[in-house]
């Protein structure tokens, strides 16, 4: 049996996973959440907006935050349009 987050980080990196995983049957937009560290997140945000490019897709960043320990934590969302 766990006991829980041990430090808001791992709070945060539980958080990020159920909203990743959560449906959104009613939105269009195609999310996914990262939690990485800084230089990580973005590599990973240029890959998406390299992969989906933002005149197809719409491709943004929804919304990000800094964690402790140099991490940030963001949404990144698109339009399945060209899929």
């Amino acid at each position: 049996m766990t006991t829980g987050a041990r430090k808001p980080s791992d709070l945060a990196e539980r958080v990020a996973e159920r909203r990743a995983t959560r449906s959104r049957p009613e939105s269009a937009w195609r999310r996914e959440t990262f939690c990485l560290p800084r230089e990580e997140a973005r590599a990973k945000a240029r890959e998406w907006f390299e992969r989906f490019p933002k005149a197809a897709y719409m491709t943004e960043i929804e919304s990000w935050r800094e964690l402790a320990g140099d991490r940030i934590e963001f949404v990144m969302r698109r339009l399945p349009s060209a899929d």
